[in-house]
């Protein structure tokens, strides 16, 4: 017998479609405003430190790792998880990368990476730091797709993750394209809000002055860095570090640093070709003398050029000036949600005030229980002798723990730890070892309530944990800021001086 049921096409398409976008934009696209990773970026990491690839371990096959994400925790395609360990691994595409990978990961130049069998990739010790105290419940385990293993929904990251490495990503009708900035910087400003919370965010860019690009290169003009912290929406007009140069009767154009995610070997192909098409006059060739210390692009200039017009039209037609569209979108609980300058600051804090509250807990819990051990230890080497005796004339193990609970009132734990004892440990010295351990165990069960229950305790570890991270990592500013950048026109570059027509 069939059972046919009758339903509106244009709602169960629209529900269908409704229902395909938000698995896109919560489990694909877009990064969590927790850790700033995406799904798969996660899975990665979760993978590599399931398998033990720590900075200090040795370098473990890309395949390998591959596999073992697809198997256990992202049912898409190999592609998708090898590509996230590429982007992970390159210098020039995160500002702080996340793996360390040994073999051909692409280039500047835009080459491919070598295969995954070829590669090899660790953890990268920043990245250590996003995983730390996972295994004391910090944050919330879930069922992995065919239930067989469990992974984690966030990562109880010490590192703001979304602040310092940004992110892209196209969803169904949704896109988020967030800047990195320097971690130095960000720290900073989350040290501010954590003593401030209402503290505005024109005072949070004293702080965090704008984005800093892996690439370096100059930002120019500010309006919309300032535009982009304040609504979480702008434009920033990126331009290439450049200065003239003579080599031998030759004045040449030097390109230092190009914009961010704009390729080598694209930028130089498309100048040559405005030169080609005579959109582009004044240069006679070009030459591209990078090398492993450093980008070095060489335009030779003709002679008698004006060089100022020259590098406006460079600048007009040619990739060595785009603009980045800052868009931060990033999910909070779940939903899409754009984010300014102090919500992404806000909702990293918070995660560190519940990664903090919780381990606090899981501490507190391992205190109370090593204490209430060596509590009984205390007491056994008090009474040695009457212990000793107990034992001696019990018929079995079972015999002698039920004698030493009724005797001395104490827990099933301590009488199996007890009863685990070795007779090296009822030496005078292990006997002053365990009262200094259980006076310890008190020092630590009184600061970990103090977490629990004082804010402002809370807030002077999260900081302090911070400010280690920025010891650690700390580095200086690459990109460079031009406040005065604004578009000139054709009569500022043109030379004021006499002439006969």
């Amino acid at each position: 017998m069939e059972k046919i049921i009758s339903i509106n096409l244009e709602e169960e398409i629209k529900a269908s479609y409704i229902d395909y976008s938000m698995s896109v934009i919560v489990s694909r696209a877009l990064p969590d405003g927790k850790d700033g990773l995406k799904p798969v970026q996660r899975r990665v990491l979760y993978g590599m430190y399931e398998q033990g690839a720590f900075n200090n371990k040795n370098y473990r096959k890309s395949a390998r790792i591959v596999g073992d994400v697809l198997g256990k925790y992202h049912p898409h395609g190999d592609s998708s998880v090898y590509e996230a360990i590429v982007r992970m691994a390159q210098s020039w595409s995160l500002r702080y990368p996340l793996i360390d990978g040994q073999g051909n990961f692409g280039s500047i130049d835009n080459d491919p990476p070598a295969a995954m069998r070829y590669t090899e990739i660790k953890l990268k010790k920043v990245s250590e730091e996003m995983l730390f105290d996972l295994k004391k419940e910090t944050v919330d385990i879930k069922l992995n797709f065919d239930s067989s293993c469990k992974e984690p929904i966030v990562l109880p990251t010490v590192i703001p993750n979304l602040l310092i490495n940004g992110s892209s990503g196209i969803a169904v009708g949704i896109a988020t394209n967030m800047p990195p900035h320097n971690i130095v910087e960000s720290i900073n400003a989350i040290c501010s809000y954590i003593e401030n919370p209402d503290i505005s965010i024109e005072e949070l860019m004293k702080d965090i002055i704008a984005p800093d690009f892996p690439t370096g290169g100059i930002i120019y003009g500010y309006e919309g860095v300032k535009k982009a912290f304040l609504t979480g929406r702008g434009k920033i007009l990126l331009r290439s570090k450049v200065f003239f140069e003579k080599i031998g009767c030759c004045y040449c154009l030097i390109i230092q640093e190009i914009p961010y995610q704009i390729r080598k070997e694209d930028l130089i192909k498309k100048t040559l070709k405005l030169i080609k098409e005579e959109k582009l006059e004044g240069i006679s060739k070009i030459r591209d003398e990078s090398d492993r210390t450093g980008m070095r692009i060489v335009f030779y200039l003709k002679k008698n050029v004006n060089k100022h017009l020259l590098l406006k039209n460079i600048f007009k037609y040619t990739p060595l000036e785009t603009t980045f569209s800052v868009n931060n979108i990033a999910l909070v609980n779940g939903k899409p949600v754009q984010l300014n300058l102090k919500d992404i600051i806000k909702h990293f804090v918070n995660h560190r005030h519940e990664v903090l509250i919780r381990r606090s807990k899981f501490d507190l819990k391992n205190a109370k229980e090593k204490a209430q051990i060596i509590k009984g230890f205390d007491l056994v080497l008090d009474n040695i002798e009457t212990v000793i005796e107990l034992i001696k004339y019990s018929k079995d193990k079972n015999h002698a723990k039920k004698k030493l609970l009724i005797k001395f009132n104490l827990s099933e734990k301590q009488v199996q730890a007890i009863l685990n004892l070795k007779l090296n440990s009822l030496t005078k010295l292990e006997n002053e070892k365990i009262k200094k351990d259980y006076l310890k165990l008190k020092k630590d069960i009184s600061y970990y309530t103090n977490i629990k229950t004082d804010i402002f305790f809370k807030k002077k570890i999260i900081k302090k944990e911070l400010k280690k991270i920025k010891e650690k990592y700390g580095d200086l500013r690459r990109t460079q800021i031009d406040y005065l950048g604004i578009k000139s026109s054709l009569y500022d570059v043109i030379p004021n001086k006499k002439v006969i027509l």
